[in-house]
């Protein structure tokens, strides 16, 4: 047949290629550093114009599609062409991609010519194609396809499955170490789920799912309610086991940034956040804390964000809640942080100061006193609320509540009629010195609301007294029956050296002072024996060491340059004035930051009862506060400013002024 077919030299054939094995034998043997390799023999067609034969080219189609059946038991699904070329690595086990173009170099240049097997199937394909079989060639290779999809699906879903047990693990190490919660073993919450899904598509969600996947989370949340519950109690439980302030805020600190690591729902519940701040507080007051460090630790950043969610879940706290976090604030922050927060605080207690019963009353109102903060709208429905339920007042709370309306100098009219309309006998007013006794104990609940009995020791007593001699309502019958009590202190010696006996007697000196000289028809002074004793604790130096701050200083000497016989630190009644002309009888009082609250500048009470008992024994009064001053430039400026009060209050003498 072979020499059959030279004999036609003009008409076109084609000649098989038979490969002799031997012929690799008698080739040149290269060694290399991973072992020899034969180099490859040139081989070679003869040119001829030649046709592809039916029956050569059926058989090298039929070859090729059973190489092509073994390569593709070893290679992913890609277009069969490539396979077929061998452009793609039969050998590799991984998912198969496109190789991509390299760059060759100029030694491997001349070797393309030489790859005489990639020339070959170049040739079957082309006659492949021009048979009409490329669709059986595709169909070939789609059902082997399919049959590595499954077998992709399947090793997918072992990687999956091993990855969930990864993170499983990865989170049960973290709430043991990092969060140091119980029961976190359960991640049926919505984070935890969508990271699970997002896994199991290789992260690479379409904004078409993202609709179905949420309402899958949702419905498979609804089964975290317990486990949620456990940890909330667990959670509070480790709050108030913390025997510090400083182990409080470790343990909240730890379930915030557990938290933010995607743990939802957030055991720290509004009653856990308001207990937090509440522990805080109260652990600093247990050790006696120092002011320094108090704001130390109120401002580091755990801290900070403490107060923050705090804030947040304000609205959603009861009337205790809102009580605790307002009087952890007082505690913590005093008189110069949580401005802010403080407006925040009055702004959610106004809403819901119906549900407030008489500590909640006390505690916040006590509060606001305390950081010197004024809040009159919630000032005002605070003493409707304290009117309403003015039966359940304990002592304690009703001296808080009273000595708090003083302080910042608001209205309380409504409390102070329904004290008058309830204790309307002396017989309902006792003096016990363990303030911890209820003396309506021993009734029964009707007569306790028909007939309260209130038993003051002595600093409830004090706080009273001061706080109407401040609301200029000593003639009500309340305070006259309360100050009658006193005569129980007669027998009773105060010390001078304890500052809670110095802190009575100033107020019980004051408002003693007031009756004499302001309410003297109503003879109800201290008898001179008890007014002798109180005045001599008072004057100790003991708690009265007192200093003139850079402000008075600065006003002090510019008030020389007036040319007036100025007289410094001048006591009229135990009040000290700053600033006197003891012959014009005109006091001038250089008021600061503390005679005023801190958000409306509005005067404090103890700065107004002062005021209000210098103008009753005759002096003209002035004041000059350090926000005045402060907006005044230079000293040339703030000596006309001067000048001109005087002018003012000295009326026609102004002549002497310099």
């Amino acid at each position: 047949m072979e020499g059959l077919l030279n004999t036609f030299p003009n008409q076109t054939c084609f000649k098989p290629f038979i490969f002799y094995p031997k012929i690799v034998h008698k080739l040149p043997m290269l060694k290399l550093r991973t072992g020899f390799f034969t180099r490859k023999p040139e081989l070679g067609f003869v040119r001829r114009n030649c046709i592809n034969l039916g029956r050569d080219s059926h058989a090298i189609s039929s070859v090729s599609v059973d190489g092509g059946d073994e390569e593709k038991e070893k290679e992913s699904s890609m277009d069969w062409e490539l396979e077929f070329l061998g452009e793609l690595d039969p050998l590799d086990v991984k998912p198969p991609k496109k190789k991509k173009k390299q760059i060759k170099s100029r030694l491997l240049a001349d070797t393309d010519g030489m790859d005489w097997c990639v020339r070959a199937r170049k040739v079957a394909l082309r006659s492949i194609e021009a048979r009409g079989l490329s669709h059986k060639m595709e169909d070939l290779v789609a059902v082997k396809k399919k049959k590595k999809k499954k077998k992709k699906k399947l090793v997918n879903n072992e990687k999956i499955d091993r990855k969930l047990k990864e993170v499983e693990e990865d989170l049960d190490s973290d709430s043991e170490d990092d969060f140091e919660l119980q029961d976190m073993e359960n991640l049926d919450d919505i984070d935890d789920l969508k990271r699970k899904v997002s896994m199991m598509a290789g992260g690479m969600f379409e904004e078409k799912k993202e609709k179905a996947m949420e309402e899958l989370v949702q419905r498979l949340s609804q089964f975290s309610g317990p486990t949620d519950r456990r940890k909330e109690i667990n959670l509070n439980k480790a709050i108030i086991e913390a025997q510090t302030a400083e182990e409080v805020l470790e343990v909240t600190a730890d379930t915030i940034m557990a938290v933010g690591k995607g743990l939802s729902p957030s055991p720290l519940s509004p009653f856990n956040i308001a207990t937090a701040l509440h522990r805080i507080a109260k652990n600093m007051e247990k050790v006696s804390m120092t002011e320094t460090r108090r704001l130390a630790f109120a401002r580091q950043r755990e801290m900070s964000m403490l107060v923050g969610i705090a804030m947040t879940a304000l609205p959603e706290c009861s009337a205790q809640g809102i009580s605790n976090i307002s009087w952890a604030l007082s505690k913590i922050g005093g008189e110069l942080l949580y401005l802010s927060e403080m407006d925040r605080v009055a702004e959610v207690a106004l809403t819901k100061v119906s549900e407030f019963n008489s500590q909640n009353v006390a505690n916040v109102a006590g509060a606001f006193a305390s950081m010197q903060h004024s809040a009159s709208d919630l000032f005002s429905e605070l003493s409707k609320r304290a009117s309403d339920i003015i039966h359940t007042f304990q002592e304690q709370e009703l001296a808080q509540v009273l000595w708090a309306f003083a302080s910042l100098h608001e209205p309380v009219d409504p409390l102070l009629e329904s004290l008058d309309d309830v204790f309307k006998n002396a017989s309902q007013f006792k003096f016990c010195e363990d303030s911890s006794l209820d003396s309506n104990k021993a009734l029964d609940s009707d007569q306790a609301l028909r007939s309260p009995v209130l038993n003051f020791n002595r600093d409830q007593l004090g706080n009273i007294a001061w706080s109407y001699a401040v609301f200029g309502q000593m003639e009500r019958n309340f305070f006259s029956h309360l100050w009658r009590t006193l005569s129980h202190f007669e027998e009773q010696r105060i010390s001078e050296q304890y500052r809670e006996d110095i802190m009575f007697a100033s107020q019980v000196h004051l408002v003693n002072q007031c009756l004499k000289l302001e309410y003297s028809h109503l003879q109800l002074s201290l008898r001179s024996a008890l007014e002798d004793k109180i005045s001599h604790a008072r004057k100790t130096k003991r708690f009265n060491t007192k200093t003139t701050s850079s402000f008075q200083k600065e006003v002090a000497r510019l008030l020389v340059s007036t040319g007036l016989d100025w007289v410094l630190e001048y006591v009229v009644d135990g009040y000290t004035l700053d600033a006197v002309l003891v012959d014009k009888k005109v006091a001038l009082e250089i008021d600061g930051p503390t005679h005023f609250s801190r958000n409306t500048g509005a005067p404090l009470g103890h700065t107004m009862l002062k005021r209000r008992y210098i103008t009753a024994a005759g002096w003209k009064v002035y004041s000059l506060s350090n926000q005045e001053w402060d907006e005044l430039q230079g000293s040339s400026e703030q000596l006309d400013y001067l000048r001109e009060i005087l002018k003012d209050h000295l009326g026609g003498s102004n002549s002497n002024i310099a």
